[in-house]
């Protein structure tokens, strides 16, 4: 059975490497004809942590400085975006067509990702790894690992170039 390939979940840590992994996933759009949906995962700060804070600039601000670092993420994407299907262009046409939603969450890394992948009923997820750990270079990083174990669709893991 050949697999159908129609929706990827694209995991992005938005490092300037992770353009790298982009590019395997827009590919893998292109050929299978399938849309993208970009995802970031803002790590959770503790609760001690934003409880102090919403107590220094009021629950009201802080609540408005939560709306405007998410938007800020989202142009950041939106750009990133542009920019590397305007490097693309002559070898991924309507690249960013192909991106048809961007999703920005908070929370446990692995755990979002496993999430949207359910919820967007995505076939595959394409993420990049830096492979940072004590034996450099001989597994794959922690989230991306996590993310093969548990997962119940493929996983694209990118090893990124290192800096």
């Amino acid at each position: 059975m050949i697999p159908k390939i129609k929706k990827i979940l694209y995991a992005s840590d938005l490092s300037e490497n992770a353009r790298y992994a982009f590019g395997y996933a827009a590919d893998m759009a292109k050929r299978y004809d399938a849309m993208i949906t970009f995802l970031y995962v803002m790590e959770n700060i503790s609760h001690m942590a934003e409880v102090q804070v919403k107590d220094m600039v009021g629950a009201e601000q802080w609540e408005k400085l939560k709306t405007e670092k998410r938007e800020y993420f989202k142009q950041k994407i939106k750009s990133r975006i542009e920019d590397f299907c305007q490097e693309m262009d002559s070898k991924i046409d309507s690249c960013s067509l192909m991106v048809e939603d961007i999703r920005i969450t908070k929370g446990n890394p692995t755990e979002e990702i496993l999430i949207a992948s359910k919820d967007i009923q995505a076939d595959m997820i394409v993420m990049g790894s830096n492979g940072y750990n004590i034996l450099q270079g001989a597994m794959i990083g922690g989230t991306a690992r996590k993310v093969v174990r548990k997962s119940q669709i493929p996983v694209l893991v990118i090893r990124l170039p290192e800096k």
